[in-house]
This record gives structure tokens, C-alpha cells and sequence, in this order.
């Protein structure tokens, strides 16, 4: 029984951990939002964060940001694309994994040892109080007091 439902835990949640894989490699491209952009008496520094995956010569406001921006700031891309910062970032999320793995070992294993010290705690606690009153009732008869 407890084999059967090992193996649904394993098999049930494998596809679901799998699926959340994400890209090692993105394109992110910080630019001046569209409000900012078209409206000149707006004064801020609002930002827009695009992100996309693409390949790392593609990492241009040419081919991750006019596709997706409105007709308007297309026709004044020479104004607007200086102003956009893109850069290709890569990571490797397999470290990442390894590192989470390892800080949830440590916590699981910190947790077994809190349990066993709470098991063995009262039964020390116990022992020692049985030791002391041995000791007292053995110490009694030396102390005998002959006012009687």
C-alpha cells in the first residue's frame, strides 16, 4: 500500500514539476511606457519592463519591442528606441533547482532532529527527577535523628 502511493506521489507530480520549467535565456528590454512616451507634458520616469525569448542577436527594440507596441510610437521609433535599454540575460536555472534541493534537505532535516530532541526531551526530564530522588531517599538514613 505504502509502495502504491509512493509511486502515485512520484508519477502524479513529475509532469506537473516538468511543466514549470522556464527559458535560461531571455531578452529583457526596460523602456519609457507608452504614456510617457507619446504624451510630452507628462513629466516621470515610468518604465516598461518587455520581456521576450528570442536568440541573442534578435536582443534589439527593432524585433522585442515595435511588434508590440501601438502604430504611433512605431512611426517615431528612432526617438523611442534610443531610449529603450535591452540586454540578453542567461541563467542556469539547474543551479537554482540544486540550491532550493539542498536548503529544503537541510530544513527537513533541522525538523527530523527538532522532533527527535522533542522526543527525548521529557524522557531525560523523567530520568533525571527518578536519579534525584533516588539519591534523596538514600541520603535519609545517614540523617537520622535520634530526638524520639
Amino acid at each position: 500500500m505504502f509502495t502504491k502511493l509512493v509511486l502515485f506521489i512520484f508519477f502524479g507530480f513529475s509532469p506537473s514539476i516538468l511543466a514549470q520549467f522556464y527559458e535560461d535565456q531571455r531578452c529583457r528590454c526596460v523602456c519609457p511606457s507608452q504614456s510617457t512616451f507619446l504624451n510630452k507634458t507628462v513629466k516621470g520616469s515610468d518604465r516598461k519592463l518587455y520581456i521576450a525569448f528570442v536568440p541573442p542577436n534578435k536582443c534589439t527594440c527593432d524585433a522585442v519591442i515595435l511588434p508590440l507596441v501601438t502604430d504611433e510610437i512605431r512611426q517615431n521609433a528612432q526617438i523611442f528606441c534610443p531610449r529603450c535599454d535591452c540586454t540578453y540575460e542567461s541563467r542556469n536555472t539547474t543551479i537554482i533547482m540544486v540550491v532550493v534541493i539542498m536548503i529544503l534537505c537541510v530544513l527537513m532535516l533541522l525538523s527530523a532532529y527538532f522532533i527527535f530532541l522533542s522526543i527525548l526531551g521529557p524522557l531525560a526530564v523523567d530520568r533525571k527527577l527518578s536519579v534525584h530522588i533516588i539519591n534523596d531517599e538514600a541520603q535519609r538514613p545517614l540523617m537520622h535523628d535520634d530526638s524520639d
